[in-house]
């Protein structure tokens, strides 16, 4: 998949056909969909394209405000996002900065300079509660008069239902809030995970006893937060267990960043810049602060335990799985 950061790109003049959207989570509602775009592109001989924005616009209103704890919890940084974009077969990947420029842009422009300036759309694929430009000013309707003026076929996708339920980037940050990770897997088709490159940390968990691999989470609120039983992927052959806790490690620092710390059982490799995904499969308790290293020392011997312990418990279902 090629990856755009802007619309200003000599290679972007192919006609193509485009989603949009944010893409949270990449779930099944925006998998069905997807599938739905890289088929009309491949039967109209077009370029498939998504177009998605960083920050997330409700981020960005957010800290206008200076409220930006009402901005939604993440549930998937860029990088998995785009990830997951490429494993649905998507050809392009457009990345706009949500910024002052773009969130005053009336809807009217956005079509001419973006959609059509831009991506050279000739197919454009929404969701059924779309709405874009300034205030939120257009719509399907609109967007599906403009096509009808100016040349492009317009598609709206209805919304996609697992049990009943709507799938939503919404629903996902519910269940992965509620510690509900079996739910979780069901909205997103896949176990809930994270992925980056194994950072140096400072060594803490390795003096304790339990060395870690430390990733980022590249925004201040992820979706899920807490200590799970986890599987880890690329470090070698097959994925090996452990234990992670993602969240801002309150008994040994204040800075409120947010990172992953996995521990994988029984394994002590060398792991700095490998790239590698830790599947979160179960939540075994919420993060926690502790008056003394020995205290921390010992709820993560807990937490081995607990886990160990949870892998025993569910080996078969796990060997039948694709995880």
């Amino acid at each position: 998949m090629q990856l755009f950061r802007g619309f200003h790109h000599a290679a972007l003049t192919t006609p193509s056909a485009v989603s949009i959207g944010n893409f949270d989570g990449v779930h099944r509602g925006h998998q069905a969909m997807l599938a739905l775009l890289v088929n009309e592109a491949r039967h109209r001989n077009l370029v498939s394209c998504v177009l998605t924005f960083e920050p997330h616009p409700r981020d960005y209103f957010a800290a206008l405000q200076g409220r930006p704890e009402t901005a939604p919890a993440r549930v998937a940084p860029l990088r998995d996002k785009l990830a997951e974009l490429a494993r649905c077969g998507v050809d392009r990947a457009v990345v706009l900065r949500f910024d002052e420029h773009l969130a005053a842009m009336p809807a009217q422009e956005f079509i001419e300079r973006v959609l059509l300036d831009g991506l050279h759309a000739r197919y454009v694929l929404v969701g059924d509660d779309f709405r874009f430009g300034a205030r939120r000013g257009g719509d399907y309707a609109l967007l599906d008069a403009q096509g009808g003026r100016l040349g492009f076929d317009v598609a709206r996708m209805n919304a996609y239902e697992v049990h009943a339920q709507r799938v939503s980037s919404s629903a996902v940050r519910k269940a992965l809030a509620a510690g509900d990770m079996r739910l979780a897997e069901s909205l997103l088709d896949r176990p809930y995970a994270i992925s980056g490159h194994v950072q140096h940390g400072r060594k803490l968990g390795r003096n304790l006893g339990f060395a870690t691999l430390n990733l980022r989470f590249g925004h201040a609120r992820p979706a899920a937060q807490g200590v799970f039983a986890a599987r880890v992927h690329g470090l070698q052959g097959q994925p090996l267990d452990g234990v992670a806790s993602l969240g801002q490690r309150p008994t040994v620092d204040d800075t409120g960043q947010m990172l992953l710390e996995t521990h994988v059982f029984d394994w002590n490799g060398d792991a700095y810049g490998k790239l590698v995904r830790v599947d979160l499969l179960h939540k075994l308790r919420d993060e926690a602060r502790y008056d003394t290293l020995q205290a921390l020392t010992k709820a993560i011997a807990s937490d081995v335990r607990q886990a160990r312990a949870w892998f025993a418990a569910n080996q078969s279902q796990l060997s039948a799985s694709r995880i």
